[in-house]
């Protein structure tokens, strides 16, 4: 098993946590794990991405232009990487973030709200642990369980309060999920 995935919006919407928590759950389930972060000198407010590779052999590099996986958060990171979704892949977007919905019929896409679930749940910054409960919930490569020890590993001690709210958002992203078109 393999899967190369690609987490992309912008700066400040938490998506390179989001790949690193991933990363770090797969890593406690004994995969092979790449995390490579990409992002604009503005950081905030300017694109980012991160590509995860999880898998039960080697990892050769962790470069990739082709994904089994995208997760989208805005529209100009769906410009630039639906295409290089692989047929029979899976495509992630939020529904906030997006003007013109992905319309390819060659692979699998799910619409996540999870804008404004955050909105609705009077915590913005969990926007990200909806996506990747999302994420969980189509892919169940890790444990949710997992997911919560790599929040405590990865997440300062200062914010360890906050984990439980990161599980309720978590448990929400699987809920609100929603799919556009299956393969």
């Amino acid at each position: 098993m393999k899967k190369e995935i690609i987490i992309a919006g912008f700066g400040g919407q938490g998506v390179l946590s989001m790949g690193k928590i991933f990363a770090q759950s797969a890593l406690m389930e004994d995969f092979e794990v790449t995390w490579f972060p990409a992002y604009g000198p503005e950081q905030r407010g300017g694109t980012a991405n991160v590509t995860v590779i999880v898998s039960d052999e080697r990892i050769s590099s962790p470069i990739i232009s082709q994904f089994d996986v995208a997760i989208i958060l805005n529209q100009p990171s769906l410009e630039r990487f639906e295409s290089a979704i692989k047929p029979g892949g899976i495509l992630i977007y939020d529904g906030y973030g997006i003007n013109t919905p992905p319309e390819r019929k060659d692979i699998s896409i799910y619409r996540i709200d999870a804008m404004d679930t955050a909105a609705t749940m009077d915590n913005v910054k969990s926007f990200n642990m909806i996506v990747l409960g999302g994420l969980l919930k189509v892919l169940p490569i890790v444990k949710l369980e997992n997911i919560i020890q790599a929040l405590r590993e990865t997440l300062p001690s200062r914010h360890h309060h906050l984990i439980p709210m990161n599980e309720e958002a978590l448990r929400k992203g699987m809920e609100i999920i929603c799919p556009v078109h299956t393969l």
